[in-house]
């Protein structure tokens, strides 16, 4: 299947769109509507639904992409170590102001009253030191902690409310002991490998050593995943370099940064994860409730719209959408929201100037210096687009680093290499076939430009590559060809 840029493709903000595939995405006819609205990676959490669930999600998301000949990047957001509530009688159960609960290694309900709640796994009070709060489903539950006995934890319920099977239990301001590789990340991971995921999400990543345990677990295995670590942890922050160096991209999450810190904190925390990302040329996603309301209304609140145009404004590479997306009543209309208010804020003049602020200063090398002039030329003459060819992605990966204000090409003769690349920001990717001279690699790049509207038979555009081709890393080789009406070239290219 050849792959490639339809209209609605070029219109999509350089901003890329995350969306997690639930109950209201599952389905083909409702995925090729994403897509064409701005989807460019589906998201599966296995924190919710089953494992056979998840597979068919994948495959559905496969089959809309071969359907509109475009590549989709499939993320597997896997739980990390994370101690959760267990599987609770009718799958949930009501807590009341002041009631006295027992966390522990079991349940106990006696006439619809919870005596005892399981937490698993294992190890919950090792996590607790002398802090006296603990949090469950990510915050909306609160907990005063009594006292211990062995390894039973016993607590006040601070506020009403309902407790679902498999939520969260957080203790605020504790670093987690628990070995990164639980039974749940090791099952995450095995999936993620089978399904071929383009992206493996590793969520509370304490610093890099985590995240070099999973590259050590997938290094002898022909599954290379891009893997992306999720900031949800202050602890973390201060290994935000490190983890970022170690990471092929990031994710803001803010839903766990915003029960382990003060909210007024988590702003702040944003922008500095979003500049490290930009300062070491890796993607990052901003996520969690950016359009919230839209779960059960068909328009944003105004504060909702602001968050958006903010993140990206900040120079984020992607922004996520979670249960929006995944159990809204209004998925389609929610993912065309979000591509409006992107696109609304990439034409504003002050975002310009914080994306060139915002450049990762220059590195030495060919590669580098070529990738550099591409955008230097675009910036000068009246070019329409930089037309990349890569096999690995480092030739598109680079020139999205540098920002151009002209669209960028990726063409590539791999899907896979396509995929990997729909996470970076202005990247527009292009499955060809392979090429092994530079004259041919003009040809179709033209050839691209000009199909897909992004250059008309009078333009010029700019194309790199490497020679000699299907060399990752070589990139060497600049030119700005005119596009011409059939694409075709004197033997003056070499």
């Amino acid at each position: 299947m050849k792959y490639s840029i339809n209209n609605f493709i070029k219109n999509r903000p350089k901003t890329k769109i995350v969306c997690t595939i639930g109950p209201s995405t599952g389905e083909i006819e409702i995925l090729k509507k994403l897509i064409k609205e701005g989807m460019s990676v589906a998201r599966l959490n296995l924190s919710h639904g089953e494992t056979k669930e998840h597979i068919r999600y994948v495959e559905n998301c496969r089959k809309s992409a071969e359907e509109l000949k475009v590549p989709l990047g499939i993320l597997i957001d896997i739980p990390g170590p994370k101690y959760r509530v267990g599987k609770l009688p009718n799958n949930s159960i009501s807590l009341k102001k002041g009631q006295k609960i027992i966390l522990g290694s079991e349940n106990e309900i006696e006439n619809g009253i919870a005596r005892k709640v399981k937490v698993w796994p294992e190890g919950l009070k090792k996590d607790l030191n002398k802090i006296k709060i603990i949090f469950l489903d990510d915050g909306a539950i609160k907990l005063n902690v009594q006292k211990t006995k062995g390894n039973e934890i016993f607590c006040t319920v601070i506020n009403t409310a309902l407790l679902k099977s498999n939520k969260s239990v957080t203790i605020p301001g504790s670093i987690s002991k628990l070995d990164y590789f639980t039974e749940e990340t090791v099952k995450g991971l095995k999936l993620a490998r089978k399904v071929n995921a383009t992206f493996v999400g590793l969520s509370f990543i304490r610093n890099e050593k985590d995240v070099k345990k999973v590259k050590e677990y997938f290094k002898n295995s022909d599954f290379n995943p891009q893997l992306i670590s999720k900031i949800e942890l202050p602890s973390s922050v201060p290994y935000l370099k490190e983890i970022i160096y170690e990471s092929d991209g990031v994710m803001v999450a803010r839903g766990d940064l915003g029960v382990q810190l003060p909210l007024e904190k988590v702003p702040r925390i944003q922008k500095i994860i979003i500049e490290e990302a930009n300062h070491q040329g890796k993607p990052v996603i901003t996520a969690t409730q950016m359009l919230e309301s839209m779960i059960e209304s068909p328009s944003p609140t105004r504060a909702e719209a602001t968050d958006i145009h903010n993140a990206v404004m900040d120079g984020t590479d992607a922004i996520m959408l979670s249960a929006e997306s995944a159990a809204g009543s209004y998925p389609v209309e929610v993912v065309s929201t979000m591509d409006k208010v992107a696109i609304e804020v990439e034409k504003d003049p002050i975002h310009r100037q914080v994306l060139e602020a915002a450049r990762p200063p220059s590195r030495r090398g060919v590669s580098n210096a070529i990738t550099v002039a591409a955008r230097e030329v675009a910036e000068t003459t009246n070019v329409k687009a930089i037309c990349c060819f890569t096999h690995s992605g480092t030739t598109a990966l680079l020139t999205c680093r540098e920002r151009p204000r002209v669209p960028i090409i990726a063409l590539t003769p791999k899907i896979g290499t396509a995929r990997r690349l729909t996470l970076n920001w202005g990247l527009h990717c292009v499955v060809t076939e392979e090429v092994e001279r530079f004259k041919m690699a003009v040809v179709s790049a033209a050839r691209a430009a000009r199909e897909h509207g992004f250059a008309s038979k009078k333009d010029k555009i700019i194309v790199t590559a490497g020679v000699p081709f299907n060399v990752p890393g070589t990139t060497n080789i600049l030119r700005v060809a005119p596009v011409r009406e059939q694409g075709i070239y004197d033997g003056d290219i070499d």
